[in-house]
């Protein structure tokens, strides 16, 4: 069903044409009153998927498919063996400074009982595809995800030649990410995938001769975000399409530059936007900088550049969800090919309702400012489009919306097929060997999922009362003393703001040794340290009462402790600042 909620619409109308506040508005970006043109709400701005992909989708479905591997040369890099594929994760191949190896593939589809006529594969023995691992941080992982490249004229799997297996070796339930696609198929306003689980079974003729196949498990086939996917959902192919890999709106001068310019670096420039169609970024510089150009207000940018529509639904889907590493990557930017205005289109959803996992496994992730607005405010483009009360007003339009078409009987209804289906596959075979969750545990989680949506719409409404997180800088010293310095937050109501810093010797703060409150200016100084390693952690506190972390955290086997950082003062007095990489 397809959600149309007509108080929702007539608001959210009122917003775009104007009506709400925005004959006269402040633009907060540079603290002066200015006048605001109207916000389109043309219809023809809008994009739209279409229903009929997902009519006939069984979401009961598991597809079997059955993966022979095989060496093949070194033109097409396939001259590898499947151990080699299942041992390199992309941070090994990145220290190698080589592609990723992949190996020669005959993928075929049938059912538990072999192969079905007419399916892709049938009747044939020699290789059609060639086959690598897929993802980032969960390249790590024991569990592989496989990219599955069908070959030209060797046909197709339901109008796709990419095949993407997705093994969530994260995810206990092993179905969020489906469960967001299928979500969003019943949203008119946001684009969403078609996905199906599969079943693998892969049969390794690299290790020798009697090979046989062998049971990989239940994984999540999701349909590529590429120009063929951009054709069969109604939208541009020759479109300007990236995935957003770590990209905060910011303009990157040194990474983001034209192909034709000489110190263009394409993994510089991937490893922030991945190009998937049009490779002229004439159209993406250009709106990198009127994004960090504060004397446009963020009105006129969302008028003639974006659809104040689709970011307003893609982020209350965000929040109602949960799916909070949705900051700055896990989701892409289009724009047609002749056109300036720009979509954000989703993916990337096996984190959302995770709360209740995390509580289960005793992790502190996904709490303080990872809720409501405040996740999204380190984002320039977001920050921007938050502080202006018409998008702020759009967005609670949406929320609300959202909120109703996500109800008790849709999750629940959703959450307890998926777990029938596939708790038989989660707690057998592999898949058993690698579940983060006890069969118990699976069924409290998945229990859990409609009260995380209810309880992140009271977080999202929190958040807007609250200050905004900002981020702690180095530590300095000089003179036998310690400077630390931070940005000032933000209030949406403009109330005072006061901080409070605290030093400690552990990331618990069980043995603080420095403590300021009521702080006006953002930052401190105190006497030079001994030698060793130190916690620093500051809060803001509006004129309400309410408080909020700095967006600095420091990472333990637990999760994640908010608003700290860590340093280290050496014998010379010198402070050296504590670095992570968080998988």
């Amino acid at each position: 069903m397809k959600i149309k909620r007509l108080a929702a619409v007539l608001l959210l109308s009122a917003i775009l044409l104007g009506n709400v506040g925005c004959e006269e508005a402040v633009n907060t970006d540079l603290g002066t009153s200015v006048d605001v043109p109207e916000i389109s709400d043309s219809e023809d701005i809008h994009i739209r998927d279409k229903s009929l992909l997902y009519e006939n989708q069984n979401n009961t479905e598991i597809v079997t498919m059955y993966l022979t591997v095989s060496m093949g040369n070194s033109a097409e890099n396939t001259d590898h063996t499947w151990e080699e594929i299942n041992t390199y994760s992309v941070y090994d191949y990145e220290r190698m400074g080589v592609d990723r190896y992949k190996v020669a593939g005959l993928i075929q589809v049938g059912d538990e009982n072999g192969l079905i006529p007419g399916e892709l594969g049938y009747g044939q023995v020699a290789p059609n595809c060639t086959v690598q691992i897929r993802g980032q941080s969960s390249s790590l992982n024991a569990q592989k995800n496989y990219k599955i490249s069908i070959k030209d004229n060797k046909g197709d799997w339901r109008g796709q030649t990419t095949i993407a297996l997705n093994k969530h070796q994260g995810d206990g339930l092993r179905f969020r990410n489906k469960l967001g696609f299928d979500l969003l198929s019943g949203i008119d306003e946001l684009m969403s995938l078609r996905t199906t689980f599969v079943h693998l079974y892969v049969k390794d003729t690299t290790s020798g001769e009697g090979a046989k196949f062998e049971d990989y498990g239940i994984y999540t086939q999701v349909e590529q975000l590429n120009k063929t996917a951009l054709k069969t959902h109604g939208l541009d192919k020759n479109g300007h399409l990236y995935k957003i890999n770590v990209c905060e709106f910011y303009r990157y001068e040194d990474e983001i530059r034209l192909t034709s310019d000489p110190e263009y670096d394409a993994a510089a420039f991937e490893a922030i936007l991945e190009t998937k169609g049009s490779d002229d970024h004439t159209k993406l510089i250009s709106l990198l900088e009127k994004i960090n150009d504060y004397s446009i207000p963020i009105e006129n940018i969302l008028n003639e550049h974006f659809d104040i529509e689709n970011i307003a639904y893609w982020m209350a889907f965000q929040i109602l969800i949960g799916n909070v590493d949705t900051q700055n990557r896990n989701f892409y930017m289009y724009s047609p090919l002749n056109s300036e205005r720009w979509y954000i289109l989703a993916w990337d959803n096996d984190a959302l309702l995770k709360r209740a996992e995390h509580e289960v496994n005793n992790r502190s992730d996904y709490s303080e400012w990872e809720s409501g607005v405040s996740n999204y405010w380190g984002n320039v483009l977001f920050r921007r489009c938050l502080k202006s009360e018409v998008f702020r007003e759009a967005l609670d339009g949406a929320m609300n919306d959202l909120r109703e078409y996500l109800n008790a009987e849709r999750i629940n209804s959703m959450v307890n097929t998926y777990s029938e289906l596939l708790k038989p596959y989660v707690y057998s075979g592999i898949d058993s060997i690698y579940a983060p969750l006890t069969e118990e545990e699976y069924d409290i989680v998945a229990d859990a999922c409609f009260a995380e949506v209810e309880a992140n719409y009271l977080r999202y409404k929190e958040s807007l009362e609250k200050p905004l997180p900002f981020f702690i800088g180095t530590p300095t010293s000089k003179n036998g003393k310690i400077t630390v310095d931070w940005e000032a937050s933000y209030d949406f109501d403009a109330e005072n703001i006061t901080y409070t810093f605290e030093l400690a010797r552990d990331c618990a703060f069980s043995e603080v040794i420095f403590k300021k409150e009521d702080i006006v200016i953002p930052t401190v100084e105190f006497e030079l340290l001994p030698e060793g390693q130190y916690f620093m952690r500051v809060s803001a506190k509006d004129q309400s009462g309410n408080s909020q972390y700095a967006f600095d955290y420091y990472i333990t086997e637990n999760g994640k402790v908010y608003g700290t950082r860590c340093f280290y003062v050496n014998a010379d007095g010198g402070i050296v600042e504590d670095t992570y990489v968080e998988d």
